[in-house]
Parts: C-alpha cells; structure tokens; sequence
C-alpha cells in the first residue's frame, strides 16, 4: 500500500509539490535563468556614476561642480625625474626632462606637459599633464604613453623616471584586477567541486551544489540588472554576489543531500528519505536563507550608494539559492533517486555523515563541558583582542601591491612632493570667482596653506566657464589615507577656510577629493553602524525566537555569531594593521581596515553563521522532539552534523582564501576575514563552545515564558505516514 507524510511548513510542501511535478520544476528552474540572462542582456545594468557616492560635506562638493558646467574632466597624468645624487639642475636631470616631454607629447594622446615642479631638496622633477578624452575611458589610450616613458627609463638608467595617474593607475589596477578576478572564477569552482568530491565521495552528488550555486548566481545577476533601476549597481557588487552565491548555495544542497543520503541509509525507502529531508533541511534552508537576507537587508540602513548596491545583489543571490534548493534540488533528487550516488570514488564513497573522530572529540568536549567552554572563550577572546585597536580608513595607493611599478611610482611622487599624488580638491561657488576681492582671497588662501606646513604645492585654479565656480587643489601631508593627511583636512576645513574663502560674499565653500570623501564617509557610517547593528541583532533574534520558541536558543545564537564576527575583526588587524605576514600576502601594513569592511563583514559573517546555527541546532531540537535528553540529543545532533558543516566550511574557507589573491588590500582582507572567521566558527565556535554552553545549560536551553506562549510552533519532527495516496515518487530509484 502505498504511504504519503504528512509534512508543514512552506518549505516542505514546496519540495513535495517538486518532487511530483520533477520535470515542470526542472525545466521552469533552467527557463527562469536562462530568462532573466537574456532580458538582463538586452535591458542592461544601471551602474552607478561619481556624483551616486558622495556624502556630507565632500558629496555637496561634486554635485557643485558636477552642475557648474566645467568642460569633461580628462584624466591627470604625472612623471618624475628624480635623481639620488644631482638636482634637477644638472644637464643628465634636464635632459631627461627634455626626452619625457618630448617622447609624451610625441604619442599624440596627451595634452601639453606643464613646466617641471622642483622638489623640496631638489632632486626630483614633477612632470604633469592630460589625457584627451574623457576620462572614463583614458585607461584604453593611456598605454603609449606608458611605453614612452618606460623608453625614457631604458635611455635615462641612471636616473628614476616613472609614471603615475588616474589613466595609468585605472589601466595597471584593472588589468591586473581583471586577471585576478578572472583567476578566481577558474579556480573556485574547480576547487569548491574537488572539495564536494571528498566529502560525498560521488561525481553526480558533488555536481548537484556546484550546478545549482552557479545557476543561482547566473540567474540573481540577471535580476540585479532590473533591480538596479530602483538603485544603480556598483562594479565589485557582481563578485560579491559570486562569492556570496557560491557560498551558500553549496551549503543548502550540501545540507539536503546529505540528509537525504543519512535517511536512506537508516532504512528509509526513497520517497521517505526525500520527505524527511524536506521538512527537516528544508525548513533549515528556508530559516537559514531567512536570517542571511535578514542581515543583508541591514546595509540598506546605511543609505550609501555601495552598501545599498551589495545588500540587492546579497539579497538576490541569497534569495535565488533558497528557491533553487526548495524546488529544483528535490525534483532532481526525485527524478535521480539512488543515482545520485553514481561515479562513487573508492576509498572516499561512504553513505553516512557521522565521524568516529568528531564523536571522540565532542565526548570529550562534553565530558567537561565548563572548561570546554571556558578554553573556548579564552582561545576568541586572544584572536579577537587586536580588535581593540581597529581603526579604519579609505583605499589608497598603500592597498596596492608594494611591489605594483605603480605603487612604487605614486609613493615616489608622494615622498618628493607630499600631497601631490592625491590632492584635496577646495570647491568654491560664489557670485564671482574672478576680480580683485577673488584674487586677495585666493592669494591668502595659499600663504595660510603652506604656513601651516601640513598643506602644500602643487596648488592650481580651475575656474568654470561662468566664472561662479572653482576648484583648487592641495596638497596634504601624508597618503592620503593616514592619519596625517586627516589632520591635514582637519586644519584645512576648521583654520585655513575659515579664515580665507569663506569669508567672500555669498561663497559656498567645501572640499572633495579621496581624503575627505574618506572623512565623510566615515562619518556617515559611525552614525549607520548602531542602526544596522541593532536592525541585524534584533531581527535574527526575533527569527531564531521564532523557529526554536526559545529565548535561551535565541540569545546563545546571537552572542555565538558576534563571537565569530569579533574574532575575524581581530585577525584583519593582526594581519592587516599590525602587519604580519606581509610578504607571504603581498601587501604593506596601512594606519588602518579599509573603512567598509567592518560592516560588510559584520552583515556577511552573521548570515552565513547562522547556517551552520540553524542547522545544527534544528537536529539538536529534532532529538529533544523525539524525547532524548538534551546532552544526548546534543551529541547526536553535532556528530550527526559535524561532517556536513566541515564540508561546508571548507568550500566556504576555499573560495574566501581565494580572493586573498587579488592585488588590492580591500578584497585580500575579505578573503582573510571571511576565511578565516568561518574556520572558527565552524571550528571553536560550533564544535566547542555550542555543545559546550547546550550541555551545562540542559533543559534551560528550550526555556520560554507563558507570555510567549502565543509564538507560533515550528515543528521538528519527522513527517508522520498515512495511508493509501497517490506515489510521491515513482521512477529513477
């Protein structure tokens, strides 16, 4: 007689609708992605342009020139001549002077080059000048230019001669960018299969996540390009979504298929196996995908351009790898029954998650679960500490690798002439910035500058054709990014201006430029990241609430989750602040954390912990359900778990590792701190500390006030069996 389960929830009645109508879900899965690609492709994706990121006081700053009506700005371009041992003076130094200008000039893409500025000792010459067009797509024109002054250099070999700016910056950053990106994208998906091989020891069942992941990914992008009318897309938001995709869309089939393969090697018949798995994994998945979209949809609080652009690309792909694993994944489990099992590898092939050594692990965990728990705390507290010095600051030309001819170019030039690698731009609008009251100002202005010693030359005018608008450069001391060059825009915008141009009549005066877009930006998020924090914190406990009716559960997961997240803040500055393990990494020790990684990180590092939370409480509840006592259904839970989460955290430390690869500071402390906070948490946090903490607290765990009674209940059970009904499954098994 045929049987049907009785399954609740969305997520298990989505999985048994799929698994009966297998094909219908299959191909609407492959037409919505190959849809949503095809019209992406023709509607195109709104990107978002500079005058999209301003904030504060330096996004005021460019939408006024952004309005003024200057003439299309084209990319600036600097050379130095620079000598260790003659001035500038002497004929080898000014003979080169000479060829740069005329091999620049020579490649007909350049405008005129300025007269050589002197350094302070005098051993270096600055040579600037522009690239026609507009300067978006300089970085296409700029390679002449480059190998003509890479000419100079071979004919000059005495002296240094290097070239730095936005074109050639733009070109050799991207290129190389580019190359490492494209790297990643090989190397990922290679390496998240290698890893599903090991651990389902099946080629078909190693295929299911990585086919689905990238599938989820290709389809959520689709989607971006229509989200991005309501809010224009910034570039890196594809490769966070890649990297966020392929993360948890593995993690969900991972969880499916090896509950599905557990129940069918306890005996259960395939269209049990495949209903348990849907009303157990399943309703994890949905919880799971829940929380993570949940703690993306907190960077939309902080109201900027970026974190607006990952928080829709997140919630995307997040949300397109839950529908893919509710209806796609239990029609091809459906339709490949006992299949899924085809390619075993010998030696690797095994049909149950459980571990002989987690098992001896966690007995011992349990067997003093005090000190466990105590070690435990003590280990992330010491990788968390360096935290207490975090500080943060914008990307600058110290994120680029060290050894990058660039990098070498750009510090060279801000050694010689400080500031002048990355001015700030003062941006005036007034009723006239001409005439005689313009120019006293103006010369003002520049003595107070320079008297401060902070503020330095190169300092140009560049007025609008109306004559209402200026923009002056300045230097500041430092890169640009330190806290040198903070001061520096402190004594600009609260002495300098004050006392200067700020007292012309009817004068709007603010400034711009990297330094104090950084500064603002800053700003904006100190006053965000309580908000966010709170939104996040509160909305996943009131999730977890929810799903377990349990306060303690709740809180436990929580205070786990900001234990991971403090744990990766303390790696980035023992690493990336502090400086260790620079040569192995390739990068130099900066005054700080790029400045928006302490949130991305807090938002990305909360969902994806609460995976492995979910799901492993939910089998730990599943036990309590059935009557075990809470040590007991602790440690069948986690042994029963133990498996699928290392293999989960280990595709998720692969593909983060991977993009420590990259050449820029920014997406190598992404790869460290994702990688290595999910090692801990998989690790320390999960293996330890949670048995640890469920053990001594027992049934405390499952603790809920009568004034909560009213929460709804969430089943943990098993899906009970009826009589006669139509076959869930019938062929492929």
């Amino acid at each position: 007689m045929e049987t049907r389960e009785h399954v609740s929830g969305i997520a298990a009645r989505a999985a048994i609708w799929s698994a009966r109508h297998r094909w219908l879900a299959i191909l609407g899965w492959l037409a919505f992605v190959v849809l949503v690609t095809v019209l992406s492709g023709h509607f195109g994706t709104t990107v978002a342009k500079d005058g999209d990121f301003g904030n504060g006081d330096s996004g005021r700053a460019d939408r006024i020139v952004e309005q003024a009506g200057f003439p299309p700005r084209q990319a600036g371009e600097m050379v130095i001549v620079q000598s260790k041992t003659s001035t500038i003076d002497s004929p080898d130094v000014r003979a080169a002077i000479a060829d740069v200008t005329a091999a620049v000039q020579g490649t007909g893409v350049t405008g005129q080059v300025g007269e050589p500025l002197r350094s302070a000792d005098g051993h270096s010459a600055l040579l600037t000048f522009t690239v026609q067009g507009d300067a978006e797509t300089a970085k296409d024109r700029v390679g002449p230019v480059l190998d003509a002054v890479a000419g100079v250099q071979g004919r000059h070999p005495q002296l240094y001669i290097a070239e730095g700016g936005d074109a050639s910056s733009d070109k050799l950053i991207g290129d190389d960018l580019d190359a490492g990106l494209n790297r990643l994208s090989m190397l990922s998906i290679p390496v998240t299969l290698g890893i599903l091989l090991i651990a389902f020891g099946a080629v078909v069942a190693a295929l299911l996540p990585v086919a689905l992941a990238v599938t989820a990914v290709v389809a959520a992008i689709g989607l971006l390009a229509f989200a991005s009318r309501l809010a224009p897309a910034v570039d890196t938001t594809m490769h966070v979504m890649l990297l966020v995709g392929l993360a948890v869309g593995v993690d969900y089939c991972l969880f499916y298929i090896r509950r599905e393969r557990d129940e069918r090697h306890n005996g259960a018949d395939p269209r049990r196996a495949l209903a348990i798995a849907a009303q157990t994994s399943g309703r994890s998945v949905w919880i799971s995908g829940l929380t993570v979209i949940v703690a993306m949809a907190g960077m939309f609080l902080t109201r900027d351009t970026t974190f607006v652009s990952f928080a829709i690309g997140t919630i995307l792909v997040v949300a397109t790898a839950v529908l893919g694993s509710l209806t796609v994944l239990p029609a091809l489990l459906s339709a490949l029954g006992d299949r899924v099992n085809l390619g075993k590898i010998p030696g690797l092939y095994r049909t149950r998650a459980e571990s002989r050594a987690w098992s001896a692990f966690l007995r011992l965990v349990l067997r003093r679960p005090l000190i466990s728990a105590l070690v435990a705390v003590a280990a992330l507290g010491v990788i968390a500490s360096p935290a207490l010095h975090l500080r943060t600051k914008a990307e600058g030309i110290e994120d680029l690798s060290p050894s990058a001819p660039i990098t070498k170019a750009f510090l060279a030039i801000q050694r010689a002439f400080p500031g002048g690698a990355d001015p700030a731009r003062v941006v005036v609008r007034a009723p006239h910035v001409t005439g005689a009251d313009w120019d006293a100002a103006l010369v003002t202005f520049k003595r107070d500058a320079l008297a401060t010693g902070q503020l330095h030359e190169p300092i140009t005018v560049e007025v609008n054709p109306a004559g209402t608008v200026a923009v002056i450069s300045v230097g500041l001391s430092g890169t640009g990014g330190d806290q040198a060059s903070e001061r520096a825009l402190a004594t600009l915008r609260g002495t300098v201006l004050p006392a200067t141009l700020e007292r012309l009549p009817g004068a709007q005066v603010g400034v711009t430029g990297s330094t104090a877009g950084s500064k603002d930006f800053n700003d904006k998020l100190a006053r965000s990241m309580p908000l966010v924090f709170s939104f996040v914190l509160g909305l996943a406990f009131l999730l977890l609430l929810v799903s377990f009716r349990s306060i303690v559960v709740a809180i436990t997961g929580v205070v786990l989750n900001l234990l991971s997240v403090a744990a990766a803040y303390g790696m980035l500055v023992f690493v990336f602040q502090d400086g260790h393990f620079e040569k192995a990494l390739d990068f130099r020790a900066a005054d700080g954390i790029t400045n928006w990684m302490p949130l991305f990180l807090f938002v990305i590092l909360f969902g994806l912990s609460m995976d492995y939370h979910v799901f492993v409480v939910s089998r730990i509840r599943e036990g309590h359900d059935r009557g075990l006592p809470t040590r007991r259904a602790v440690t069948e839970g986690i042994t029963r778990t133990a498996g699928v989460i290392t293999s989960a955290a280990a595709v998720m430390v692969a593909v983060f590792a991977l993009f420590a690869t990259l050449p820029l500071a920014s997406t190598k402390q992404l790869g460290v701190g994702l990688a290595a906070a999910v090692l801990l948490d998989a690790t320390i946090v999960r293996a330890v500390l949670l048995p640890a903490v469920m053990a001594l607290l027992g049934e405390r765990n499952w603790w809920l006030p009568r004034w909560l009674g009213w929460l709804p209940r969430v089943s943990h059970d098993l899906p009970a069996t009826t009589g006669a009904q139509r076959p869930l499954v019938t062929a492929g098994h």
